[in-house]
Order: structure tokens, then sequence, then C-alpha cells
């Protein structure tokens, strides 16, 4: 059996699997793909609805909810602050995990992967947890929430995905490169900065990038750490209870969902592209 397999593979035969079972994975799959991006075709469509309510059938399309998101200025208001908070948090969070994964994996000391320990640590601590911790590490230093403490927490849940990027891309870096700058007379910071950075700039756009995705979409921190001025997950978030903002808000949820799908596939194809 293992020799007719090993024949059926040599001839690029599409069946690789490991057999047949009876087990409807096609219904499985179907059933997944509904769960995933059902909601979300929902949410298209309902952003289009003349409806008074958001119920079916729906009795006719229009784009007044669109018309209505342009003429809320304390929409666009949120969304600029998210924008903002996003951008701030995904620079800060690019440099500090670069700036991680060339120490992990460029020079030796006591506490090496400690420190790359502490920099993933806020992918399996629950952004709630992180958030009262933020905010009564705030209320004890006498520091009032703003936007900057918004962005100093979401650089720091955006800190690991930002590492965990440059980490593999400089670790497929040949150190020899860094070697022969220096021995051609550059320092090390130079060489980092002639050399290194240069050879990682996919990875680092790609870095930004995601942890721009990251702290855009995020609430449940935001939430803890946000003052007078809130950002658009966290101003949805409170106007869901209110039925007739709701077609705007939509509206403009699908216009930011918009926004984040593009740079996550724009990222993703970063990621993949070799230099």
């Amino acid at each position: 059996m293992t020799t007719r397999r090993t024949h059926r593979l040599r001839h690029g035969d599409s069946a690789i699997g490991v057999g047949r079972t009876r087990l409807p994975l096609g219904t499985f799959y179907v059933a997944v793909l509904a769960l995933l991006y059902l909601p979300i075709t929902v949410l298209f469509v309902f952003s289009f609805s003349a409806n008074s309510r958001l119920s079916f059938p729906i009795e006719g399309f229009t784009f007044d909810q669109y018309a209505g998101v342009l003429a809320d200025p304390s929409l666009l208001g949120a969304a600029r602050n998210s924008l903002v908070v996003a951008a701030a948090a995904a620079t800060a969070a690019t440099v500090l995990g670069t700036l991680v994964a060339i120490a992990t994996m460029r020079f030796r000391f006591r506490g090496r992967t400690a420190l790359l320990g502490l920099a993933v640590l806020p992918l399996i601590v629950p952004f709630a947890v992180m958030g009262v911790a933020i905010f009564l590490l705030l209320v004890t230093l006498g520091i009032p929430k703003s936007l900057l403490t918004v962005a100093l927490g979401h650089t720091v849940i955006a800190l690991p995905y930002a590492t965990l990027i440059v980490l593999a891309r400089i670790s497929g870096l040949d150190p020899a490169l860094e070697d022969a700058a220096m021995d051609l007379g550059a320092s090390y910071p130079m060489a980092l900065r002639r050399v290194v950075l240069p050879l990682m700039r996919t990875a680092l756009i790609a870095s930004w990038l995601t942890s721009f995705v990251v702290s855009f979409d995020e609430v449940a921190l935001a939430v803890f750490l946000v003052g007078g001025e809130p950002t658009f997950p966290v101003m949805l978030y409170g106007r869901l209870r209110f039925g007739g903002q709701l077609p705007e808000l939509i509206a403009m949820a699908v216009l930011l969902m918009l926004i984040t799908v593009g740079l996550t596939l724009l990222a993703l194809r970063l990621r993949r592209s070799p230099a």
C-alpha cells in the first residue's frame, strides 16, 4: 500500500490525503464558512437597507446611511481618534518589537529568553484583565485617561505581533552581513541602519500594518482607558443601546471593516514577500 501511494504522489496525483472518510466534511466546511462570514454578509446588507428597523424582508436599498455617516461629526471624530491611536500604537509597537527581535537574535545576555517571553505575554492575557490592570496603574500614578493612555495600552497588546513578525524575518538574515559591514568600518548601529533594516523593510511594514489593525479594532481594553474622546469601537459599543442610531453605525462599521480587511490583506502579502 505504501508503494502504491508513493507511486501516486510521484505522478502528481492530486489525491494526496490519507484516505476517505464517512464524515460529512463538505457539510462541515460549509457550516464553518457560514458561521464566519454570514454575520458579515448580514451587516453589509443592512448597511444599504431602507427598512426603518433591522429586520427581514428588505423593503429597499439606499445610501442614506452612508450619507448620514458623513453628516455625523461625532462618528467622524471617533473614527479619526481610532486612526490616530492606531497609528501611534503601531509605530511604537513596531519600534519596540524590532528592538526586542534584534536584541534576542543578535546578542547573548542574561534574561534574553525572559525578555522575549515578556514581549509576547500579552497574547495570552485577556484584554479585559489587562485593561483593569493598566487602569489601576493610571489611577495609582494619577495619570488622567485620554487617547494617549489608549495608545499606550494598544502598544502593549500590539507588541507581540510586531515582535514575532520582525523576529521571523531577522532569523532568516545571515549575521555575516553585519560582520562584513563592521569589517568595512561601520559601527553596529550603522550596520543595522544601512544593511539590516533595509533588508527587513517589508517585514517592518507588515508589522506596522498588523499592529495598526490590532489597535484599530480593539474595544475591551479601550473601554477602561479612554477619556472624553472615544475611539470608534467604544462609541459603537455605547450607541448599540439606541436603535435609531444603528443604521449609521452599521454603515460606518462596514467602511471601517473594509479598511481593516484591506490593511490585513496587504500585511499578509508583505509578510510573504522574500524581501
